[in-house]
């Protein structure tokens, strides 16, 4: 018993004394973005990827998006993407563009991809992703995955 708590002490110990790796100010311009977003404007994020992706010659067919629903969503994200870099995030953007000329790239990419996590957590958008699963077949697939 003595030995367990003498490990467990040490074990504390270092995970206290060992000081946390610095993250990048890339990373850290990342995260402020994407701290600095609620769920509203995530959704709104992704209406916006939306429409840009149904702007694709071979899928604006499938959306019943309007010229007033682009204009709106594009004046939305402007304003927010303003927000983000002159208000809420400008330090971490100076700081982060000083070492890394991709930081606002990168930074978005992590903001699209929450954006799309906020689509993609929905029930209703799960059970869309999986419904293929009824037509896969699955005994083929499992013969190539059991292949030696």
């Amino acid at each position: 018993m003595k030995n367990y708590i003498k490990i467990i002490t040490l074990s504390i110990g270092l995970i206290i004394g060992t000081p946390a790796l610095a993250a990048s100010p890339t990373d850290v311009f990342s995260n402020c973005l994407v701290d600095a977003l609620n769920g509203k404007e995530r959704k709104n994020l992704a209406k916006w990827i939306f429409f840009a992706i149904a702007a694709h010659p071979d899928i604006t067919s499938y959306s019943k998006a309007s010229t007033k629903d682009i204009n709106d969503s594009d004046k939305y994200v402007g304003k927010l993407i303003t927000k983000l870099l002159t208000a809420d995030c400008s330090s971490e953007l100076n700081n982060a563009r000083k070492s890394n000329p991709r930081a606002i790239e990168q930074g978005f990419g992590l903001v699209g991809k929450v954006a799309m996590q906020e689509l993609m957590t929905n029930q209703n958008v799960t059970k869309a992703i999986s419904n293929y699963i009824k037509y896969a077949d699955q005994e083929k697939i499992n013969q190539v995955l059991l292949k030696k």
